[in-house]
């Protein structure tokens, strides 16, 4: 399982693999061209309402990861979706947060090879 996290402002790069933008919100200022992403999963985002209840507030941050990994856990077919990309091509998750420890995309990784080793157990 590869999985890498960028900011949706860096640059594309050709070891990136499959751009994958799990924002629920388009990043502002920016074309599809500069963002480069082969496919958006806004749905794999978090709720409008624990996006705006975080508010990227460090202080929320160990609360944000339990309500995140519920939404998840719930999302059965965004997360079966990004699976099987992730099972065909290395995948760097795109996301706009300026704030580079506290955000979703590091909560879904997470979430992720959480998955991944409890499968692998299976």
């Amino acid at each position: 399982m590869t999985v890498k996290i960028k900011r949706v402002y860096e640059k594309p790069d050709k070891e990136d693999g499959v751009r994958i933008l799990v924002d629920r919100l388009w990043p502002r200022g920016l074309t599809k061209e500069k963002v480069g992403a082969d496919l958006w999963l806004k749905d794999i985002a978090p709720s409008t309402h624990l996006r705006k209840w975080f508010g990227h507030d460090p202080d929320k941050w160990d609360e944000f990861k339990k309500r995140y990994f519920s939404e998840l856990q719930k999302n059965k077919e965004q997360v079966s979706q990004l699976i099987e990309q992730i099972k065909k091509h290395p995948v760097t998750l795109l996301y706009g947060a300026k704030d580079e420890k506290h955000n979703d995309a590091l909560v879904l990784k997470s979430y992720l090879k959480d998955l991944y080793v409890s499968n692998k157990r299976e």
